[in-house]
C-alpha cells in the first residue's frame, strides 16, 4: 500500500490546490490593495529656475485635493504639476515641505469624485505584516510591489542630516520615481509614504511612518510648518566616561555645546561653550540626535531643566524654550 502510485498522486493534488488556494489569497490582497489604492496615486512633476526637474510619486489623503509626497520631490520648486492615474493633469501648490520628516503636502484642484486613500495606524504593524507599495518609478506609471514589513521602528538619516525617526524597513521594490508614493497595508490603508531605497542592495527600502505623515499634515494644516522648539546651541554628539553615567544616571553618549546663539534660549539661561548636557527634564539625553527628538513642538514656549556638566560639576539650569525658525 505504501507504494501505491495513486496515493501519491492524491496528496501531490491536494497539496497543489492548497499552494494554488494560497497564491490567489495573496493575489487578492494584492489586487485589491491595488485597485482601491492606484487610483488615489498621482505622478509628481516639479521644476524650477536653476533646479532640475524631479519626476516622483504621491497620494492624495482628501477629497479636497490634498497630496502627501516626499520633501526631496518638491523642494525649491517654483511649480509643481500632478498627472492623475486618468492621465489628466493640474497643477499644484506646496503647502507645507518639512525636510526634517522630508514630508511634503500639496493642494491641487482635482475633479469630483477623485477617489482619497486613508492614512492608517501604522503602529498596528509588526514584521512579516504584507504591505504594497504603489507609484511611478523611473517614469512607469501605477506599477506595483509587494513585500513585507522587514523593520521598524528605524531610524533614516534625512537629506538635510537630521534623523527621521518610527521609519519602516521593507523589502517591496522602490526605484527612483517611487519616492512620495504610498506603502499600504493588505487592509487598504496607507501606512507609510516610500521615501529611500540603499543604492546597490537588494531589498532594503524605506517609508516615513503614517503616524509621522498625520501629526506632519496635522501642523501644516494648522500652522503651514511643522513647529520644533530649540535651544540655540550647535552641539556634538560625544561619549560618556562610564563612572560619570553611572553617577549621574545619564547614558553612554551625551551633547557638548559648541557655539551659543547670544540671543537665544540657551544663552539667556546661562549655558556656555563647553557645558555638556546629560539630561532634559531627567531624560538623558543620548547624542545631538536624541535631544533634537526630545525639543518637539509640545515643549514650546515651556520651561524645561537641564542637567548639565561643567568642570567636573553637575549643575541644573532653567531653560525656556523657543520655537525654530527656519
Amino acid at each position: 500500500m505504501l507504494d501505491d502510485p495513486t496515493i501519491g498522486s492524491a496528496n501531490d493534488f491536494s497539496a497543489a490546490n492548497r499552494d494554488e488556494a494560497q497564491l490567489d489569497a495573496y493575489s487578492r490582497v494584492v489586487s485589491g490593495v491595488a485597485d482601491r489604492v492606484g487610483p488615489a496615486v498621482v505622478r509628481v512633476e516639479s521644476g524650477g529656475e536653476g533646479r532640475q526637474a524631479g519626476i516622483g510619486s504621491g497620494v492624495i489623503i482628501a477629497h479636497d485635493g490634498l497630496v502627501l509626497t516626499n520633501s526631496h520631490v518638491v523642494a525649491g520648486a517654483k511649480r509643481v504639476r500632478l498627472v492623475l492615474s486618468e492621465g489628466r493633469e493640474t497643477e499644484a501648490q506646496v503647502l507645507g515641505d518639512d525636510p526634517d520628516t522630508d514630508l511634503a503636502l500639496l493642494r491641487a484642484e482635482l475633479p469630483r469624485g477623485t477617489p482619497a486613500a486613508a492614512l492608517g495606524n501604522s503602529k498596528k504593524l509588526r514584521r512579516g505584516h504584507l504591505v504594497v507599495a504603489i507609484g511611478n518609478p523611473l517614469g512607469f506609471e501605477s506599477t506595483v510591489t509587494a513585500g513585507v514589513v522587514s523593520a521598524l521602528g528605524r531610524s533614516l538619516r534625512a537629506r538635510n542630516g537630521r534623523l527621521i525617526e518610527d521609519v519602516i524597513q521593507t523589502d517591496a521594490a522602490l526605484n527612483p520615481g517611487n519616492s512620495g508614493g504610498p506603502l499600504v497595508a493588505g487592509s487598504g490603508e496607507v501606512v507609510g509614504i516610500n521615501t529611500a531605497m540603499i543604492g546597490g542592495a537588494q531589498g532594503l527600502c524605506f517609508a516615513v511612518s503614517s503616524n509621522t505623515a498625520l501629526f506632519v499634515v496635522s501642523e501644516f494644516v494648522a500652522h503651514g510648518r511643522v513647529r520644533r522648539a530649540h535651544l540655540g546651541i550647535a552641539a556634538q554628539t560625544i561619549p560618556l566616561p562610564r563612572r560619570i553615567a553611572l553617577a549621574t544616571g545619564a547614558g553612554p553618549l551625551a551633547v557638548r555645546i559648541g557655539e551659543i546663539d547670544p540671543k537665544g534660549p540657551a544663552a539667556q539661561a546661562g549655558l556656555k561653550g563647553g557645558d555638556i548636557v546629560l539630561m532634559l527634564d531627567g531624560l538623558p539625553v543620548a547624542g545631538a540626535d536624541d535631544l533634537i527628538r526630545l525639543l518637539g513642538a509640545d515643549r514650546i514656549g515651556k520651561t524645561v531643566e537641564l542637567s548639565v556638566l561643567r568642570h567636573g560639576r553637575v549643575e541644573r539650569l532653567a531653560v525656556t524654550l523657543r520655537e525654530r525658525r527656519g
